[in-house]
């Protein structure tokens, strides 16, 4: 048989078997299930090109509502919610908006003063905006804590206060959010804790825990929303919402809980005190939330005391890095878990399996604020300057972009945002593209302002696809609240006390 025989017989065998049919004949051959699978796997940019192809698989809505969960926690809603919308153009709308973040330019901001005395605005967190964008057209609200004992509502766009409650008793120094049922949860001095609307004037619940509060974090599962407190005796509340009803209370520790962190999937929940004699735990949130009367509730001890800060990884939510300081010089740590449930003998025990740690070169100023990325990077500030590492301790990048110590650090899965004392923000954006992971450097906006005094308290900065919201306190009495949105348009608001009009630069 000559070559030319060869080809033609390898030829009819292909046509035969399917190997050689184009794609649009392949989509007819290839069941729906095994390809299903494959492209669960890809990203946005494989799926659209795929998408030419194999149209019908590429376009099961089940697909790009994964994406979208990857991509964003808030998307954990309901397809009734989502609209006419496909979620395919939920993603579409929602990587344009972040976009447009990335390239705002100088003439996208303005500013704007508030009117009224509102105080110290103290804790913040976004209400809807972040929760909910499905349309496009929902607009950005943030909650924030006075020092005049109130609960805020604000308009990102507008710039104004849409809510506020009623004076409270006692002051507030605890805020938490949940933009998927648009409430907010405030607790305060004396452990009040108590559940808004922020559109009825009273609160939908309220619950007094026993002692002093130092800790609050609001999560929805399948099961429904719920909120954990930790007080000054080391006690973890677990409520219901709305009603506040108590599902368990188990005492983690000796002494207060100063962080409750809940993982990106729900299932697990960081709890640890700033102090030498307090190991961190994490807890299984099941058996915090079906508490059984003849055992306690799942959890293990991380051997590292003085812990100061906490991230899960985004993607991989079992992974867990951990902030420490160690030695008479309290030099800085991270150290790194990967959490798994085993069952020796049928009863199920959580381990806890160290993958890495290491400790801050000698002479570098011990952080305060981390965050986590995914691929294995930690991000947290020194002095004036932001630093990207690796979780085995390999610097990947350094950012100067600061005159002054950088006094808050604020991490999500596409931004990072960076304050200063002198009153100066700049926004970061992950680039995700190449061997390693880097930031990406957005805007730098600057307060010029006539006295050149920094601020006495810090300023701090949050932000979702559509707004950066950023406070800063002049004075014992007064605050700024500093606004950017994707609309060009800036927002700043600021009380009557703060005279000095402030001019914006964008680098």
């Amino acid at each position: 048989m000559n070559l030319i025989q060869q080809n033609q017989r390898s030829l009819e065998r292909r046509e035969e078997t399917g190997c050689g049919l184009g794609p649009q004949e392949m989509e007819n051959q290839l069941p729906e299930v095994p390809l299903f699978k494959v492209f669960s796997f890809l990203d946005a940019g494989s799926l659209l090109q795929v998408g030419q192809y194999w149209n019908k698989v590429a376009e099961d809505e089940r697909l790009w509502r994964n994406l979208c969960l990857k991509r964003w926690d808030f998307c954990n809603f309901s397809c009734q919610q989502l609209g006419t919308q496909t979620w395919k153009q939920y993603f579409l709308d929602q990587t344009k908006c972040e976009h447009r973040m990335a390239l705002a330019q100088r003439e996208d901001f303005h500013y704007k003063e508030a009117t009224g005395n509102l105080g110290i605005l103290e804790h913040m967190a976004y209400l809807s905006g972040s929760g909910h964008p499905v349309t496009g057209q929902e607009k950005s609200v943030i909650c924030t804590v006075s020092s005049k004992r109130m609960l805020y509502a604000w308009d990102v766009q507008e710039g104004t206060v849409i809510w506020s409650s009623p004076v409270q008793p006692y002051s507030l120094k605890l805020l938490a959010t949940l933009p998927q049922v648009h409430l907010a949860f405030t607790v305060d001095l004396k452990g009040t804790v108590k559940v808004w609307t922020c559109q009825d004037e009273d609160a939908l619940a309220t619950f007094t825990v026993s002692k002093a509060c130092f800790s609050l974090e609001a999560f929805l599962t399948k099961d429904g929303p719920f909120l954990m407190v930790g007080n000054s005796e080391g006690d973890i509340y677990t409520l219901t919402v709305p009603e506040l009803r108590t599902v368990s209370k188990v005492n983690a520790f000796k002494y207060c809980v100063e962080l409750l962190h809940c993982s990106p999937d729900k299932k697990w929940i960081f709890a640890c005190g700033i102090h030498q004699h307090i190991l961190p735990k994490i807890f299984w949130v099941e058996s915090l939330l079906r508490p059984s009367e003849d055992e306690s509730p799942l959890s293990v001890a991380l051997p590292f005391p003085w812990c100061c800060g906490a991230g899960w990884a985004p993607r991989r939510a079992n992974r867990i890095t951990v902030m420490y300081r160690r030695g008479s010089f309290r030099k800085t740590g991270f150290t790194t878990f990967d959490l798994t449930i085993e069952r020796p003998g049928g009863r199920a025990v959580i381990q806890a399996h160290q993958i890495t740690h290491f400790l801050l070169p000698v002479g570098m100023e011990s952080p305060i604020w981390m965050g986590v990325s995914d691929r294995n990077v930690i991000v947290f500030a020194s002095g004036p300057s932001l630093f990207l590492f690796t979780i085995s301790g390999s610097q990947l990048q350094r950012c100067d972009n600061h005159q002054m110590s950088i006094c808050y650090l604020w991490v999500d899965r596409l931004h990072v945002l960076t304050t200063s004392m002198d009153n100066s923000m700049h926004m970061y954006m992950w680039e995700e593209e190449g061997r390693c992971p880097c930031l990406k450097s957005c805007c730098h906006l600057e307060q010029v302002r006539s006295d050149f005094l920094p601020s006495c308290f810090l300023s701090r900065a949050i932000c979702d696809n559509k707004s950066i919201v950023c406070v800063v306190s002049r004075s014992r009495e007064s605050s700024i609240l500093e606004r950017e949105a994707c609309s060009s348009a800036f927002h700043g608001l600021c009380c009557p006390e703060c005279t000095v009009e402030p001019t914006w630069t964008s680098s």
